[in-house]
């Protein structure tokens, strides 16, 4: 009996010790699952994978208010051809209802200054004007909008207007604004824009504008980067930002958020804690040479060309596994660069990456004088 005692009282203490270390390693990811999150839609993104490192709905279609903008912005970025050039602002410009630069008929502006006012007090007013200038009209530049939204690939977004006021036919989803997001930080000029705190705008007259960043995470959260805040009755607030750290760059979308600021830092700050940016092909492990027959010589230096990095948490890195497509042996001749097999990496059972492994040299078939040689050998 008192044996008995001992091994259940073993057994108890063991099966603990098991909860205790299960909970140890999923609390990274329990950290960011169990928070309350008030957002009806949101999405943290990787920015060179468009890995999901946390969503919730995040791809159900919603309005998202002046987040637009991003749009608005790297389209006219990319097909403005001098950002520089002052030109005259329209009169459709004018009077735009909603937050405003508060532009007078007859005002000159470059599109860059204008796109300040775009992205930092998130001119209407600026909108329109950047539109005009660079497309003609509006609605030929929201045509080009969503041109780029389609090469982008977000499927799940169209817009109506160049500001983000609510209209029909004007909607996103977090991981679509995500991905949008993150095209555009590849941009230098929109980087820069979109990470300005404080900055003086000047008119052909001469009259200064002096423009303050609307996103308080410029100065609140440790490596924030940008980028846009929005508001609409319909839409609520909302907020797209970013941080880099650690060579890592992430983006977060919240729409319809209360709190957008702080539920905002909160995921930047988990996702950033839990995961890392791994050059997975650093995992590699093969035999660099391949054995030739019928060559010159008996073996040829074999490798790969690409690289691969991926956010992973640690324990997602545990179960990484690299598996190796490559005969034994080569015949002669081949060329340099030639396909002779291939590496692919999966997380558990899902592809990750893919590539081949060639020849890293010409690989000759054997002279005459070897051939002769091996002649005499076998008489």
């Amino acid at each position: 009996m008192k044996i008995k005692k001992k091994w259940i009282a073993l057994s108890c203490i063991l099966l603990a010790f098991c909860f205790l270390f299960v909970g140890v390693a999923n609390c990274v990811q329990e950290s960011i699952s169990a928070m309350s999150i008030s957002a009806r839609g949101c999405a943290v993104i990787e920015t060179s994978t468009k890995r999901k490192l946390f969503t919730m709905n995040e791809n159900k279609k919603m309005p998202m208010a002046s987040t637009t903008k991003i749009m608005t912005a790297i389209t006219a970025i990319e097909n403005c051809k001098d950002l520089d050039e002052k030109f005259e602002i329209s009169p459709k410009a004018v009077g735009v209802p909603g937050t405003s630069l508060y532009l007078r008929k007859g005002d000159v502006y470059s599109t860059r200054d204008l796109l300040y006012a775009l992205m930092l007090i998130s001119g209407n007013d600026a909108s329109v004007a950047i539109a005009e200038h660079v497309a003609g009209s509006t609605s030929e530049f929201v045509t080009m909008m969503n041109d780029l939204c389609r090469k982008i690939g977000a499927e799940n977004t169209h817009f109506a207007n160049t500001h983000g006021l609510d209209a029909d036919g004007h909607y996103t989803t977090a991981y679509d604004l995500a991905c949008i997001t993150a095209y555009a930080l590849e941009n230098e000029t929109f980087s820069e824009i979109v990470s300005t705190k404080n900055i003086k705008i000047t008119n052909g007259e001469g009259e200064n504008r002096y423009l303050k960043n609307k996103n308080k995470l410029l100065s609140t959260l440790e490596g924030c980067i940008g980028v846009k805040t929005g508001f609409t009755d319909d839409a609520g607030r909302c907020l797209v930002s970013a941080i880099e750290k650690d060579g890592m760059k992430l983006v977060c979308v919240v729409l319809n958020c209360g709190p957008m600021f702080q539920e905002s830092a909160l995921l930047l700050q988990e996702c950033a804690k839990a995961y890392k940016l791994y050059d997975l092909t650093e995992l590699y492990d093969y035999d660099k040479t391949i054995s030739v027959e019928d060559g010159r010589t008996d073996s040829a230096e074999i490798g790969t060309m690409g690289h691969f990095v991926y956010p992973l948490t640690e324990s997602e890195l545990a179960r990484v596994n690299v598996v190796y497509t490559c005969p034994k042996s080569v015949e002669a001749p081949l060329s340099k660069g030639s396909e002779v097999g291939k590496v692919e990496i999966f997380l558990n059972n899902d592809l990750l990456f893919s590539e081949k492994i060639y020849t890293i040299e010409e690989i000759k078939t054997k002279s005459i004088i070897q051939r002769m040689q091996d002649f005499f050998k076998n008489w």
